[in-house]
């Protein structure tokens, strides 16, 4: 039975069926020439069934992967087992445009497939029926809820001031590096820093102006590290950074890179250019840190040290690294 064409031999509600199922029809020979194509086919890939029928099926689809579909078809030629695919392993067998190409987001038709052989009057495999759903819709519903998700998740991670991590979320991450520097004795510090004075800041100036210096302060730190290191904001006008495979002495050149930047930055708000300084205390990891917070108290101790020598400085920890 021909699909998509008139055909004799076939009642007029079959050919009328098989016209106008919203479905994808395609059978191929075992060599995977075509044979059969309904109007669904024809409508979306932009082949009439006399321009296909008789081509190999990867001429009319260049982009298939010709051993990959094959070996995808040995069980429904060799078992007679029919064989599904679905949009999450593959978006799409082949390539069309969608059924709505205007309103529609997606880039091309997002199917569903099934694949089933047809047997001769011997019962051997003697040809292989493609169906093709169109699911594009849902497809694009799922990822719309994947993608909410995704910024859901983000959002609870992420502080809405300064884009870096929040405290929550950093201190859950530290804590997984601190169990994995255990076991892996590789260098890591970390390093805490707070604006000098930005009490004096919000006073003078309002808090829009002190969010304002948070904000330049983070764009600062995003700068002066790598994609690898994990920064947040601990509170206030506090920051952490945790550097993994960096010793106190590079950490120390970090802090003092952040440092110098803060320094030389002005802060514009309402017509006023307000300058400010930065502190920080850095740790790197020893055996001394049995536990998580005393690690971090360290360096917090670090910096509490550089607010007394007088701000705008970085120190080390003098905890003993033997």
């Amino acid at each position: 039975m021909e699909m998509g064409t008139q055909v004799s031999g076939s009642s007029s509600w079959q050919h009328a069926l098989v016209s106008s199922i919203e479905v994808g029809i395609v059978v191929v020979d075992t060599n995977f020439v075509i044979e059969q194509w309904n109007q669904f086919m024809q409508n979306h890939s932009g082949y009439d069934l006399n321009d296909v029928r008789g081509r190999s099926l990867f001429t009319c689809f260049d982009d298939l992967d010709e051993a990959w579909l094959k070996n995808k078809c040995q069980p429904a030629v060799e078992m007679n087992t029919p064989v599904f695919m679905i949009w999450e392993q593959r978006h799409y067998l082949f390539k069309m445009d969608t059924a709505r190409p205007v309103t529609s987001p997606a880039e091309y038709m997002y199917q569903n497939i099934s694949i089933f052989p047809i047997l001769c009057e011997k019962g051997a495999v003697e040809k292989i029926c493609f169906l093709v759903y169109d699911v594009t819709d849902q497809a694009m519903s799922k990822m719309r809820i994947e993608g909410l998700n995704q910024k859901l998740k983000e959002i609870s991670r992420v502080d809405g001031l300064t884009q870096l991590f929040n405290r929550r979320y950093w201190q859950e991450r530290f804590e997984r590096e601190f169990k994995l520097t255990i076991r892996s004795k590789k260098p890591i510090s970390v390093l805490m820093l707070d604006i000098d004075h930005f009490k004096k800041v919000n006073d003078t100036y309002g808090h829009q102006a002190g969010d304002a210096v948070i904000q330049s302060i983070s764009k600062l730190i995003k700068k002066a590290t790598r994609e690898t290191d994990i920064a947040g904001r601990y509170g206030g006008e506090e920051f952490v950074i945790l550097l993994p495979d960096t010793t106190a002495e590079n950490a120390y050149t970090v802090g003092e890179r952040i440092r110098k930047a803060a320094e030389k930055t002005l802060v514009e708000h309402e017509g006023a250019e307000i300058s400010v300084t930065i502190s920080a205390g850095i740790a790197e990891f020893n055996a001394a840190y049995t536990q998580p917070l005393l690690w971090l108290e360290a360096a917090d101790q670090a910096l509490y040290d550089a607010k007394n020598a007088g701000r705008n400085t970085v120190i080390v920890s003098a905890v003993n690294t033997a």
